[in-house]
């Protein structure tokens, strides 16, 4: 995949509904890598991998176009990309339609991650605790990168820079010292809050309420784990699920720390 492929992935994504705009095709691209299916001279197929460190990496925008279902361009595609990612412990989050064909590859279902999006009229306050605030990211990084890769289990220091980089973030802080952060920027029909890490429900609604409470009535939206406790609270908020994916494992499953934990993630496909 090139930038010049990047119209007609635009396309293929519009095609099943997906809210991909040029732009989130393009920072994908940026960060990761890509491949293209042709079929008759016209790109038929997608799919992008992204490595973090060593030994992990995650895969998404897999997609086929619907006329050229059913020819195997899935799996070909599939194929091509883990042969290129070969050595890693490889994630991704599959729909059901992608479900038996990732299980015949190997993958195993490890989570589930639920996507919220809307706009909401009102948030309330958040309710934090004593010695704890919502701040500004300050210049230094505050350690966030470190803290996104105990986190996640994948060095994601990379990842965090750029996404820093293209949108705002802020910290929670509890005694001056940084526990967690979530980011927002632009993505699809309006606003992407991810990621968010945080070391407990309380912390991850605190950062999750500052976004939401500074874009009330503005289209949002967040993929939350399942075990984060989040989904429940963000449909009392206003903000309802849509879809859920199944997180899916090929090779030992990354394993996060005990600081803190990934409450949404930096988009479906990044994981």
């Amino acid at each position: 995949m090139t930038a010049q492929d990047i119209d007609a992935a635009v396309e293929l994504s519009r095609e099943q509904g997906w809210p991909h705009r040029e732009e989130d095709w393009a920072q994908f691209l940026e960060w990761g890598e890509g491949l293209v299916a042709l079929l008759d001279g016209r790109i038929a197929g997608t799919i992008m991998g992204w490595r973090f460190g060593e030994d992990m990496a995650t895969l998404g925008m897999v997609i086929v176009t619907n006329a050229a279902q059913g020819q195997g361009i899935g799996r070909k595609l599939m194929q091509a990309m883990l042969e290129s990612l070969a050595g890693r412990t490889v994630v991704l989050n599959a729909t059901d339609e992608g479900l038996p064909l990732y299980k015949k590859l190997g993958f195993e279902v490890t989570g589930t991650v639920l996507q919220h999006q809307g706009s909401v009229p009102a948030v309330p306050l958040a309710e934090l605790l004593p010695g704890e605030r919502v701040r500004p990211m300050g210049a230094s990084g505050d350690g966030l990168g470190d803290l996104y890769s105990k986190a996640s289990g994948m060095d994601r220091h990379a990842l965090f820079d750029a996404l820093a980089e293209c949108g705002s973030t802020v910290v929670l802080s509890r005694e001056h010292q940084p526990v967690g952060f979530a980011q927002l920027r632009r993505f699809g029909r309006g606003w992407s809050i991810a990621p968010v890490v945080a070391p407990d429900l309380g912390g991850a609604k605190a950062l999750v309420s500052h976004w939401l409470g500074l874009n009330t009535n503005t289209f949002c939206r967040l993929d939350v784990t399942l075990e984060s406790g989040l989904s429940e609270w963000l449909q009392k908020l206003g903000l309802p699920c849509v879809g859920r994916v199944h997180t899916m494992a090929l090779g030992p499953a990354p394993k996060g720390g005990s600081e803190a934990r990934i409450y949404g993630l930096a988009a479906q496909a990044l994981g």
